[in-house]
């Protein structure tokens, strides 16, 4: 039996964001250049989205590229760069096809022009889409976005149309590149790591976080209902005891 029997579709995890680390170790223990683990990623990435749409999951962030990426290798950047441009060109159909909305997050302006005109072109062409959200984390890093936060917030300050007294954390909220999404509910990392690498780390404040030997490449569907199951037998406190939510869901129901 698939362990997509197991999930409770009433207590889905709202947004799930997702580390995809193991590409490169993967090709590696395949005998295969680094190039071929990421490629075999996008694979993973379209069974994720797919399940995640079919089950009801609004929101999917993955953390695609991170601003600390653009010190590796040039070759592998580059290599990375094409594929992405391959991959938003081919999967474009599918997502469409899935109802799928494609968004992104980050430093965008350092991205090739190629790579951003294709970028823009999917987006463009799948913003009606009702279905899931698929957001890719590019050339994004939670230091650079709350640093510019801060940027953006110190200006309104010195331009007289932001009080100090007014700074809330409703503040710096507004003025991430996530504003108009949720928190995430869930944060999936693969590879056997146990960080999470300067990636929202504002947002998953209050995340579940759940790690996985599995490499990104091997991740499919199986691999994202055994996180839902995981993350629907925990219980989300938000700083309250377990007896006030308890109480609380009894008043709901």
């Amino acid at each position: 039996m698939s362990l997509k029997e197991a999930i409770d579709l009433k207590r889905l995890p709202v947004h799930i964001a997702v580390i995809m680390d193991g590409n490169g170790r993967w090709a590696q223990e395949n005998g295969m250049e680094r190039f071929m683990g990421h490629k075999e990623g996008v694979i993973s990435v379209r069974k994720i989205v797919e399940a995640g749409g079919q089950l009801g999951i609004k929101y999917l962030t993955v953390y695609t590229f991170s601003t600390e990426n653009w010190n590796r290798p040039k070759e592998e950047v580059d290599a990375l760069m094409a594929l992405m441009v391959t991959a938003v060109r081919k999967e474009t159909k599918d997502l469409m096809a899935n109802n799928v909305r494609l968004r992104t997050i980050g430093d965008v302006d350092r991205l090739p022009p190629l790579t951003r005109r294709e970028l823009d072109a999917c987006i463009d062409e799948t913003k009606n889409n009702t279905g899931l959200n698929l957001v890719l984390a590019l050339s994004y890093s939670s230091k650079w976005e709350l640093t510019e936060a801060v940027r953006k917030i110190v200006r309104e300050v010195k331009d007289g149309t932001l009080p100090v007294e007014q700074i809330s954390e409703q503040t710096i909220t507004d003025h991430l590149t996530t504003k108009d999404i949720p928190d995430p509910d869930l944060l999936i990392r693969t590879g056997g790591e146990f960080r999470i690498s300067n990636y929202l780390l504002w947002q998953a404040a209050y995340a579940e976080l759940y790690f996985t030997d599995t490499y990104w490449p091997d991740f499919r569907e199986e691999n994202l209902y055994a996180a839902i199951v995981d993350y629907q037998k925990r219980e989300r406190r938000f700083g309250k005891t377990g007896e006030q939510i308890q109480l609380k869901n009894r008043r709901t129901h």
